[in-house]
């Protein structure tokens, strides 16, 4: 096998809570994952032994690292590491997932460099096994894997299906620029230092909705504990939910860490309608349109 291409999408948090810090420093989650139409793809191909290379185009890619930060190298060199592999990989990433935008795009690339790379190599992993490896290279990993809905805690690493109904449109509103993760988790101490729990739980309310496949009662239920932090870093992202408001959105939230901002539409006529006000506003960047649930990372060659 030559090339081998993966396709991957983006993850939004439909509910996020957030505890205090544990003593090594993570911040334990209780959140509820969905995976929606928006991918990147990446390519593998042979190259020589103890060699990763990584090339990116498209959505942000001036600001994605191609050393051995990237989390798609990581991922590949991890994979060979510990299925003792000699030979090296190119990876190619094409990206259409917002860099920075708390759409776990770095994530999504390391799960698909992982499969990408395991076929490349002939290594036939479980998925199961795959996902051990995620696990150590970021809470988001394991679940970009498997995609769907999800429910996630610990730090987010351990996926457990959810029982869910329907399909979900989505409209996108990103920032001028993107927001560091960690910087996002600082804020969120520095505000709500006390306040966190230490055992956070994915709301009830929101696991009923889904149950349902009510778009009105999602929108209802939607949650981010980062959403205040985010906000404080970024003032321009509460006019844009405020926006998306005033334009009938069933549910406006900021998606993980941010600054991306998530509208949850009735139905696709629903959605084209808040996309077009938004482009107009002037209170974003860019808009894009995508429906979720849809499966994580697949091998499309």
């Amino acid at each position: 096998m030559t090339t081998v291409t993966v396709r991957t999408p983006a993850k939004i948090n439909l509910g996020l809570s957030v505890g205090r810090p544990r003593a090594d420093g993570y911040h334990p989650l209780a959140t509820v994952y969905q995976a929606i139409a928006l991918y990147d793809e990446v390519k593998a191909r042979p190259a020589e032994a103890g060699e990763f290379t990584v090339s990116v185009t498209g959505e942000g890619q001036d600001d994605v690292p191609l050393d051995d930060t990237n989390l798609a190298v990581r991922a590949a060199q991890l994979l060979a590491k510990r299925a003792q592999v000699d030979e090296g990989v190119a990876l190619s990433i094409h990206k259409l997932i917002a860099v920075a935008g708390g759409l776990a795009g770095g994530s999504s690339n390391a799960a698909a460099a992982l499969l990408a790379c395991d076929a490349l190599w002939g290594l036939h992993s479980s998925r199961e096994e795959l996902a051990e490896l995620a696990v150590e290279l970021g809470s988001d990993v394991p679940f970009c894997l498997v995609g769907g809905n999800a429910i996630g805690t610990g730090r987010g690493e351990a996926v457990s299906s959810v029982l869910a109904r329907g399909s979900y449109e989505w409209v996108l509103a990103y920032a001028a620029t993107g927001l560091s993760t960690p910087q996002v988790y600082a804020e969120f101490d520095r505000l709500d230092a006390a306040g966190a729990d230490d055992e956070p739980e994915v709301p009830e309310a929101l696991i009923s909705a889904l149950r349902t496949g009510d778009p009105y009662a999602v929108g209802m239920a939607l949650r981010n504990d980062l959403q205040p932090a985010t906000i404080r870093l970024r003032p321009a992202v509460r006019r844009t939910l405020e926006f998306g408001d005033e334009f009938g959105a069933l549910g406006a939230i900021v998606s993980g860490s941010g600054p991306t901002c998530l509208f949850l539409a009735a139905d696709s006529e629903h959605a084209i309608d808040i996309a077009v006000a938004l482009s107009s506003s002037g209170v974003c960047r860019s808009v894009q349109r995508a429906n979720g649930p849809v499966p994580g990372a697949r091998i499309v060659t």
